[in-house]
C-alpha cells in the first residue's frame, strides 16, 4: 500500500523546505509583507512617469563631464511630485503648489517629515540610502503617496 521510502522523501524535502524559509531574513519577508500590504486605502497613488536615469536621449547627450542630476517626477491625476536627487538630499516641487508636508517612507518605516511651502517646495534631508517612498499630505486631507523608488 504505501511506501515508507515515499515517507522518507516527503519528510526529508519538508525538512529542506523548512531550512530553507529559515534561511531568509526577517526583515526581508517582513518588507515583502508591507510591499503588498494595502496599509494607504484611502491615498491617491502617483506613479513614477519619468526617471532621467532610463532617459537614452539625456544619457546620450550627457557622455562626458559631470553627471547631470537625476530627476523623478511621479504623477497622479490630480497633481505631480518633482524630484531632483543632490548629493546629499532630495529637492522636490509639488504641482500645482500647495501647501503640507511630506513624508518620507522607507522599508523601515517612516523617516522623516518635511514641510511644504506655499510655492509647493520642500528639501528632504538626509537623502535616503535604500527603497523609499514620498507621501504628501495636507491639512485638509488630500493625501498622494508615490510609488517605491531606489536611488
Amino acid at each position: 500500500m504505501f511506501d515508507s521510502a515515499d515517507d522518507e522523501q516527503l519528510l526529508a524535502a519538508l525538512r529542506q523546505a523548512v531550512r530553507a524559509r529559515q534561511a531568509v531574513p526577517s526583515r526581508f519577508v517582513e518588507m515583502g509583507k508591507n510591499a503588498y500590504a494595502w496599509h494607504n486605502i484611502d491615498a491617491e497613488l502617483a506613479e513614477l512617469t519619468y526617471d532621467s536615469s532610463t532617459d537614452t536621449e539625456l544619457s546620450a547627450a550627457v557622455r562626458s563631464g559631470t553627471a547631470p542630476i537625476r530627476a523623478l517626477t511621479f504623477s497622479s491625476a490630480h497633481l505631480s511630485i518633482e524630484v531632483e536627487v543632490a548629493e546629499a538630499s532630495l529637492l522636490g516641487q509639488v504641482i500645482p503648489p500647495r501647501e503640507g508636508t511630506i513624508e518620507t517612507e522607507t522599508s523601515a518605516g517612516a523617516a522623516g517629515t518635511t514641510p511644504v511651502d506655499q510655492a509647493g517646495c520642500f528639501a528632504v534631508e538626509p537623502k535616503p540610502s535604500g527603497p523609499f517612498r514620498l507621501r504628501w499630505r495636507t491639512a485638509d486631507g488630500a493625501d498622494v503617496v508615490t510609488a517605491w523608488v531606489t536611488l
